[in-house]
């Protein structure tokens, strides 16, 4: 058995819950997935969340990774109590020590299947890059963006979000479920050739860079009053140029894009995100080339 080991969560939110029954029906059926050999440590990352039929119980867990939060007086939160016995379990003092941590998450925006990065970790990238290379993924890069911080992977030397879509919340699709599991296998593939020194990383990584994230419009009174235009709906990924329709105002009115910039929009009209004022983010396509000093430390990390 390798000595790397992952830590692979499911149900960070407690209504994404295909990925929470294909961990499910791992633990009745022990060789539904290949790990090639890599010791994993699978949890339902919101079990109370799941149980209940919601995405969190307080506050939402994938933002609760904050170790400020980490104190007593937060007993009563469900969520930053979570994260910290996460820590304390799966951490990197923790009572099983886990080096990466693959978080896997669906969602409602048309963005198929997609890994996320936060920041540029050369570790993430790395691994980001040898998936890309295997599976074709997009990479949304998130960062700059102090509204959203404390994500689980964050709390890992090595961590990637798993996005695939779209699906609605609380609804199983077996197509969701079959992507989880290439992906899922695939990454702990890349990793067990990593340990044995026998993979080859592509010259290039391509990513979406995050810019920034755009809320609906609003009236007077902060009520959302239009919707994502028809003729934008369901296209993510696609460019966004200047005089492109974005919003529809019901009497028939439409607001269009105003920047001059060309950007990429994702997770459009994301059911989840509505609450927290986004109707898409933008972004920036972006080609790099690989770095040496990625590779080192993905193999620092998988070989120690």
């Amino acid at each position: 058995m390798s000595e790397i080991q992952v830590l692979l969560v499911a149900g960070t939110h407690g209504n994404e819950i295909n990925p929470i029954w294909l961990f499910e029906q791992w633990d009745k059926l022990a060789v539904l997935i290949n790990t090639y050999g890599i010791a994993t440590h699978k949890v339902i990352g919101n079990p109370k969340a799941y149980k209940s039929g919601k995405r969190y119980i307080n506050n939402d867990l994938n933002r609760s990774f904050v170790k400020q939060s980490f104190s007593k007086t937060n007993h009563s939160n469900f969520e930053i109590t979570r994260a910290a016995d996460l820590l304390q379990i799966y951490g990197e003092n923790g009572e099983n020590p886990c080096q990466i941590a693959l978080d896997f998450h669906t969602t409602t925006s048309s963005m198929g299947s997609c890994l996320v990065v936060y920041g540029r970790r050369a570790s993430d990238l790395a691994l980001a890059s040898l998936l890309q290379s295997k599976l074709g993924l997009p990479i949304y890069l998130h960062e700059s963006d102090d509204a959203q911080t404390g994500f689980l992977v964050e709390s890992w030397k090595c961590g990637l979000v798993i996005e695939i879509g779209p699906v609605a919340q609380g609804l199983f699709d077996s197509r969701i479920i079959s992507q989880t599991k290439i992906i899922l296998e695939s990454c702990l593939e890349q990793i067990k050739l990593v340990e044995n020194d026998d993979v080859f990383f592509p010259d290039k990584l391509i990513v979406h860079r995050h810019i920034k994230s755009i809320d609906f419009p609003r009236d007077s009174k902060g009520f959302i009053n239009g919707c994502v235009h028809p003729l934008q709906q369901s296209k993510d990924w696609y460019p966004l140029q200047l005089n492109d329709e974005l919003f529809l105002i019901p009497e028939g009115k439409t607001i269009k894009f105003e920047e001059k910039e060309t950007f990429i929009p994702v997770f459009i009209n994301e059911a989840a995100y509505m609450e927290k004022n986004i109707a898409m983010s933008l972004t920036k396509r972006e080609v790099w080339e690989f770095k040496s000093e990625w590779k080192k430390a993905l193999f620092d990390l998988v070989q120690k």
